[in-house]
């Protein structure tokens, strides 16, 4: 009798070093002491955050959290603990990790969790920059309001195994790493903020900061601008990936409400009679992909 793998839903965390070979040719016993120094200080971090380590092949690392808000609160603690630790050293000697983020649904054997779940994570860190983060779109919807530093839309990644593209975002670091340079994924513009207190332990530079009333409304605003830009991009890429007998009606209901909106607002609210055919047709394709 056929028995299903156990399955469960949980975040991944991928983690491995930039560079890691160069590394190697150039000092072994100094780089595997490094690496040592790096996965306990990464161990100590997930623990904290409840997460679990799942194993240590090679230079990487792959742990999972039952939390996704968990899973990126310490991906940034690590990356700013590690930069910390790397701003006493010489730059050869400086080991970053990049780390990508999803969460999905994973086969499990004993400790070892394996499936799309898992390789959708090491996609994105694999596409990530040196000491920085990288997150699917799963994880981006789940956390964007709940975390105090934003993410930068980082495109549709392709992932071995499956047809469709994944969208990517990038954690947008607060301030400035340890040793001086603009953390990874970060914008220059970007202003630290009080809140970032309550996910690294510690205050923020005072320095330059807005009045809290003004950073709290830009702050707001920014969430805002950043929520409907995802949902824009987010529509564009189920667009691309329509069929032109979905693509067409689509794209004249949008003509027909745009004209709607420049002509009269909303006090006249005619666009919905000459959808109604478009809206037919649209009604006929998704009815006959069911069937």
């Amino acid at each position: 009798m056929h028995t299903a793998p156990d399955r469960k839903l949980t975040t991944i965390l991928s983690a491995d070093v930039a560079g890691y070979s160069a590394m190697m040719e150039r000092d072994e016993p100094g780089t595997l002491a490094l690496l040592k120094t790096s996965r306990d200080l990464m161990s100590r971090g997930i623990a904290g955050y409840r997460g679990r380590i799942v194993n240590t092949a090679g230079d990487g690392l792959l742990a999972e959290f039952a939390s996704v808000v968990n899973a990126v609160e310490c991906a940034v603690r690590i990356q700013r603990n590690l930069a910390e630790r790397n701003a006493g050293l010489s730059e050869a000697a400086r080991m970053r990790f990049r780390i990508g983020i999803n969460l999905g649904d994973v086969m499990e054997d004993g400790s070892d969790l394996y499936g799309d779940g898992v390789n959708v994570a090491a996609r994105l860190e694999s596409i990530a920059d040196p000491g920085g983060i990288m997150v699917s779109e799963t994880v981006f919807n789940l956390t964007n309001r709940h975390l105090a530093f934003g993410y930068d839309f980082a495109g549709e990644q392709k992932v071995k195994g499956q047809d469709d593209p994944i969208p990517s975002y990038r954690v947008r670091m607060p301030g400035r790493n340890a040793e001086g340079a603009e953390s990874a994924g970060g914008d220059t513009k970007t202003k630290p903020r009080k809140s970032d207190a309550s996910v690294f332990g510690r205050p923020s530079p005072a320095v330059g900061e807005p009045a809290k009333a003004d950073r709290s409304l830009a702050t707001r605003r920014g969430k805002f601008v950043d929520r409907q830009l995802a949902r824009i991009r987010r529509f564009r890429g189920w667009y691309r990936r329509q069929p032109r007998g979905v693509r067409i009606p689509v794209a004249a209901i949008g003509m027909f409400a745009t004209i709607n909106l420049l002509t009269t607002g909303l006090s006249e609210v005619w666009f919905v009679f000459p959808s109604i055919p478009f809206a037919l047709v649209l009604i006929y394709h998704f009815l006959a992909r069911r069937t």
